[in-house]
């Protein structure tokens, strides 16, 4: 970190074991440590709570943290690994939870100015309560932007989140204030949604990798998510395969999500023990034909030639579809965002709405209706055919993540050092068309900023996609979050 904050080096457990970093080991690992018993999960709870109290003021990913109700979640844990008892897969693993699902005891605020004195969560959303049985330790909540509403993390009730790799820079959104405290080794795993990139952002510009599901596959609710028809939940961590362990937890139907899907028949962790190459690749440096900065492409161009000499066959793609950004404002702000917001309009509250939203809602506002919403829909049902014509043949599409260098908090990424609004907009294709989509570190800017290769799938085909972020993994060597560590 290029900071000045003193980092807690590792504490002592009772058991004569010492709590690694985070960023050094593997979310399997410490929670088989745990339930080894080389050190209790209390004192891992007490490691990340360290941590946080030590870094959070300069990155700002957390909005609260109760340290009295973590330490007794632990303990509880303790106390039935002493006794013999089955715990999870998870056991002890801190966890924090993104500011737009319920995580009970605590508020969720959304970001919002008009929610800060709202009654706290009663109940668990379904991932968070399938997490905490697999063993997890909720510590606090992450922060968002409003709503969700950007590819940052900043909210006019929390302030900004900052990136662990330089303080200066964003660490992308919406799911900003995960990514930033697992980078930064305050907590091993988290909690995130994409709805246009949400997951894929924050973890391509913090140097981790992440996966947007097939939707349904993890279920959102039980209050069905704003952004129903575009958004997913998921969990984030450093590597794919402690992704794949946590979303082994969570897949599975429920009742109060009416479009989530049976569990698959089989680990996705054990099926990365070996993954499959992708045999056939369409790489696509922009496949809207748009400018993409000349070292993320160059970057990104590399790793796919590595991914050629592992074995896959590789197809070098122009142009495939138009932006689909107007179908996916009409879906994401009209759709999702306006509805719970646009009843402050005109109230003293609507003064508190974050203004670069606020504005971009009275804007939406007088754009919407009915028929734009269904026209917006007819697009992205087209947008599904177009692609899965140009993947005929083809196990994965490949491209950058996002298309420009990562911006200063609420500001715009940077596209061959221009200011470009657009500079994330290769992310949302996958969530109109709902296709599976991830990310993963494929080197590094010349001022030191993580650069995230994206991976997608056809229909349901989340499996193919972790398999491949898995090989890209192992055949880049890439372990960016670990390498910090020597420098902290």
């Amino acid at each position: 970190m290029k900071d000045d904050a003193k980092v807690p080096g590792s504490v002592g457990s009772g058991l004569g074991a010492k709590v690694p970093d985070f960023r050094s080991v593997t979310v399997e690992t410490l929670a088989a440590s745990i339930r080894e018993r080389e050190f209790t999960a209390v004192a891992v709870v007490e490691h990340a709570l360290a941590r946080i109290e030590a870094l959070d003021p300069v990155i700002g990913a957390f909005v609260a943290v109760d340290g009295d109700r973590a330490r007794a979640q632990a303990a509880s844990i303790d106390d039935r690994l002493d006794a013999g008892r089955e715990v999870g897969p998870l056991a002890g693993i801190p966890l924090g939870v993104k500011d737009l699902a319920d995580a009970a005891g605590f508020v969720t605020t959304k970001g919002a100015m008009h929610r800060r004195h709202a009654e706290p969560a009663a109940a668990d959303s379904t991932e968070v309560a399938r997490l905490r049985a697999a063993g997890c330790v909720v510590v606090g909540k992450t922060n968002t932007p409003e709503f969700g509403f950007t590819a940052d993390t900043f909210n006019p009730l929390f302030g900004p989140t900052r990136n662990p790799w330089n303080p200066q820079r964003s660490p992308g959104g919406s799911s900003g204030g995960t990514a930033a405290a697992v980078a930064a080794g305050m907590i091993p795993a988290g909690t995130g949604s994409d709805g246009g990139g949400s997951i894929r952002i924050p973890s391509a510009v913090c140097g981790l990798s992440g996966l947007k599901s097939s939707p349904g596959r993890v279920p959102g609710g039980p209050e069905p998510m704003g952004a129903l028809d575009l958004s997913c939940v998921g969990p984030m961590a450093r590597r794919i395969r402690d992704v794949a362990l946590c979303l082994d937890q969570v897949v599975g139907p429920h009742p109060g999500d009416l479009r989530s899907l049976p569990a698959p028949a089989e680990s996705w962790r054990v099926a990365l023990d070996d993954p499959r190459p992708p045999g056939r690749v369409l790489w696509a440096p922009s496949f809207d034909g748009g400018p993409v900065d000349g070292e993320i492409v160059a970057a990104c161009a590399v790793a796919v030639e590595r991914l050629a000499a592992a074995g896959a066959d590789v197809v070098e793609a122009g142009k495939l579809f138009d932006n689909p950004v107007a179908a996916f404002v009409q879906l994401f702000y009209g759709g999702a965002i306006l509805p719970p917001l646009w009843p402050l309009h005109g109230t003293d509250q609507w003064n508190d709405v974050t203004e670069e939203l606020a504005a971009f809602l009275e804007v939406t506002a007088e754009r919407v209706s009915v028929a734009s919403l269904f026209e917006a829909r007819r697009q992205a049902a087209r947008l599904s055919m177009e692609l899965a014509a140009a993947m005929a043949g083809f196990d994965v599409v490949i491209t950058p993540t996002v298309a420009g260098q990562t911006p200063v908090p609420a500001g715009w990424g940077t596209i061959d050092e221009i200011e470009a609004r657009d500079w994330a907009r290769f992310t949302p294709l996958f969530n109109l068309t709902r296709r599976p989509a991830g990310t993963v570190c494929c080197g590094f800017t010349t001022d030191g900023m993580p650069i995230g290769l994206q991976v997608a799938g056809g229909m349901h085909a989340d499996r193919v996609v972790l398999e491949s972020l898995a090989v890209l993994e192992d055949v880049l060597d890439l372990d960016p979050v670990a390498s910090m560590v020597a420098g902290d």
